[in-house]
């Protein structure tokens, strides 16, 4: 997926998210806390949101995260490099599933990334399991050093981090919903 592929991606969600709500960009704009401005730069495909935008826009909305990835066909998902956070790459493994309210994905950080994640609605949990590499999970303060095949749960409703002890970790992410 390209960047431009991406940017198309995210506005297509945005947009129909809104309309499908009949809502304007003042009020998302108060939902997300993200500014009316940057929104409607996100639409028009002007500027591609950082991974932290985006989710402040998902959780504002309502909506899953990986539902600004779905393919036309809905099953070809693969690692989504972001333009404004470069060292670090999203797949989804399996996307957003109503019945389970689950999505999964596995994030890859380079160059010892260092990634702030703001405050997902409340009630979500994160599952997050080391694949290769050492990560730090930095939650309510506290430092969780995992390695290979570790893994940790966690309330996601609070700001938490996300940070690359070695130089490059790949981690599965598991994301439920209430």
């Amino acid at each position: 997926m390209s960047a431009d592929d991406i940017r198309e991606s995210i506005a297509e969600r945005l947009r129909a998210s809104r309309k499908e709500r009949e809502m304007s960009l003042d009020k998302a704009a108060l939902l997300t806390g993200v500014s009316k401005a940057m929104l409607g730069q996100i639409e028009r495909r002007e500027s591609a949101p950082t991974i932290a935008t985006l989710w402040k826009i998902a959780s504002g909305l309502d909506i899953s995260f990986s539902s600004f990835f779905a393919s036309k066909g809905g099953s070809d998902f693969r690692q989504v490099p972001f333009p404004n956070d470069r060292d670090m790459a999203i797949r989804v493994v399996f996307p957003f599933d109503a019945v389970t309210r689950m999505e999964m994905f596995e994030v890859t950080l380079t160059n010892r990334h260092h990634q702030r994640s703001p405050a997902h609605r409340f009630g979500v949990v994160e599952h997050v399991v080391t694949i290769s590499g050492v990560l730090d999970l930095i939650h309510e303060g506290r430092v969780h050093r995992l390695g290979p095949g570790q893994s940790h749960r966690f309330h996601a409703d609070v700001a938490h981090q996300y940070r690359a002890v070695t130089d490059t970790v790949v981690f599965q992410d598991i994301v439920c919903y209430t």
